[in-house]
């Protein structure tokens, strides 16, 4: 049964080191992250769930007890590991970012990583977290999701005027612990504002379903034209 979640982003210069000169300008997210993290870990999990998107077209993969990963690919030398390391299949770049919180966050808890495709149907999504809610008697979830990346001219997707009204529905929803309303996600829509946290999202909603928990909405900016959202369901 799902008896906690977090929801952070996964951009890369969440890590300190990562962002460099420009590492305070995300000081307020990475302080919402650490609060959220503080929740799940007071719940006492008995199994962390890790869950973050790959690219549309991707494989999905679990890492069941963990896997390694690396900072290299953004100028960091630097491994990282999630659970025990044990799972020889590289971590997702969301699931790399999301050890990074767990390691500074000290949470210890068994755990699984799951990455799911962008572009991954609905139905399985939703199922996918049922399923997982049902691992252990008490199970909580990381959920590592960007929202649309349209915002302003300057967003890596350029500006596309839907952007704002569709990241403020998943905050909405995020806050209120809505899994139906994050059920309803319009998958197409999503896609065409390059929302890569839909999937993941949306297992969320499904693990949720019958969970009773109430949520709080501890962030949600567009820095870089990205929305970014921080959620704590307990």
């Amino acid at each position: 049964m799902l008896v906690a979640a977090a929801v952070c982003p996964c951009p890369p210069l969440l890590v300190p080191e990562v962002a460099s000169g420009a590492s305070a300008e995300l000081d307020a997210l990475r302080a919402a992250c650490a609060d959220a993290l503080a929740v799940v870990a007071a719940a006492r999990p008995d199994l962390l769930v890790v869950v973050g998107a790959v690219a549309a077209g991707e494989g999905s993969h679990v890492w069941e007890g963990g896997g390694t990963g690396s900072l290299r690919p953004y100028g960091v030398n630097r491994a990282v590991r999630l659970g025990d390391g044990s799972d020889p299949e590289p971590l997702a770049p969301a699931l790399t970012v999301a050890a990074v919180l767990l390691d500074d966050a000290r949470l210890a808890a068994p755990l699984h990583g799951c990455a799911v495709p962008e572009d991954a149907p609905v139905a399985r999504m939703l199922e996918l977290g049922r399923g997982l809610a049902e691992l252990a008697d008490r199970v909580a979830l990381l959920v590592m999701a960007d929202g649309t990346n349209c915002r302003t001219l300057k967003a890596p997707g350029y500006l596309d005027e839907r952007a704002e009204a569709f990241d403020a529905s998943v905050a909405r929803a995020l806050g209120a612990a809505d899994t139906a309303a994050l059920a309803g996600l319009d998958a197409g829509l999503a896609g065409e504002l390059g929302a890569a946290g839909r999937a993941p999202w949306q297992v969320l909603a499904g693990a949720g379903e019958q969970s009773g928990l109430g949520g709080a909405l501890l962030y949600d900016e567009a820095p870089y034209g990205v929305g970014y959202f921080v959620s704590v369901w307990s």
